[in-house]
């Protein structure tokens, strides 16, 4: 008899209690915009879920590297260099390919390059804070990039946001696009932080974090983080836009 590969199933049950609850008052921010009524689900329309095909050739060659590609001629942005690594993978572990992967963070000083951005921190004219890349057929991507810094933000009295980098992954149309931001193993900001204590299970927090990787560093470079990133199943990364579950 030939043995064969049972046919893939459904999706796994979400397990709701992965996810934070919509209104958490100790994160101010949730109170406004927590809905009101129960959410209703409608289906996508065949627009909503058509749509573009991510490739290679839409990349610019530094757009992976926020260490130069914001840089002028022979500069570099400040800071720790490092590498952040993983794969894009669904419920089963299988890697997702050709996936558009979108990064964005604060520099150094914990201060990011938009006009809203208040602290004191100063700007760092050779750093962007921003880049993208698409996963190859195995579903790996990667990007070199500066230490983010952590920062104040006017929840409470004295609360920080830890260092981190938020992520954005595009599927296959735009309605199928994931929001998530990654933490770095070893920070004792992580669990100070009012959005961080929203989530209730430690082990949901825990996705979130990069590992530090030593064999993958570059010596006299930059360390290395891995974050693998896990679309859907009980146990998916958390998406800030998704809060109800995957």
């Amino acid at each position: 008899m030939k043995s064969e590969q049972p046919g893939a199933g459904g999706y796994f049950q979400r397990d709701r209690s992965w996810h934070p609850p919509a209104l958490t008052p100790l994160y101010k921010t949730s109170v406004a915009r927590s809905p009101q009524r129960a959410p209703v689900s409608f289906p996508h329309t065949l627009s909503e879920v058509t749509g573009p095909v991510f490739g290679h050739s839409i990349l610019g060659a530094l757009d992976n590297d926020l260490t130069v590609n914001f840089a002028a001629p022979g500069k570099s942005a400040i800071g720790p260099r490092i590498i952040v690594y993983g794969r894009v993978l669904d419920e089963n572990a299988r890697p997702v390919p050709d996936v558009l992967v979108e990064f964005w963070q604060a520099n150094a000083g914990g201060r990011y390059r938009h006009k809203k951005d208040g602290y004191l921190a100063p700007l760092d004219p050779n750093f962007g804070g921003c880049g993208r890349t698409i996963t190859d057929a195995e579903g790996n991507y990667s990007f070199r990039t500066i230490m983010p810094g952590a920062y104040p933000w006017p929840n409470g009295i004295n609360d920080w946001r830890p260092a981190h980098i938020h992520f954005s992954v595009f599927g296959h149309s735009f309605v199928q696009r994931l929001i998530t931001q990654m933490y770095f193993e070893g920070d004792p900001m992580i669990w100070r932080c009012p959005i961080v204590s929203t989530i209730p299970d430690r082990q949901a927090v825990e996705g979130l974090i990069a590992a530090l990787d030593m064999e993958a560093t570059v010596p006299m470079d930059a360390r290395a983080y891995k974050f693998d990133i896990v679309l859907r199943g009980r146990r998916s990364t958390l998406f800030e836009n998704r809060m109800e579950g995957n």
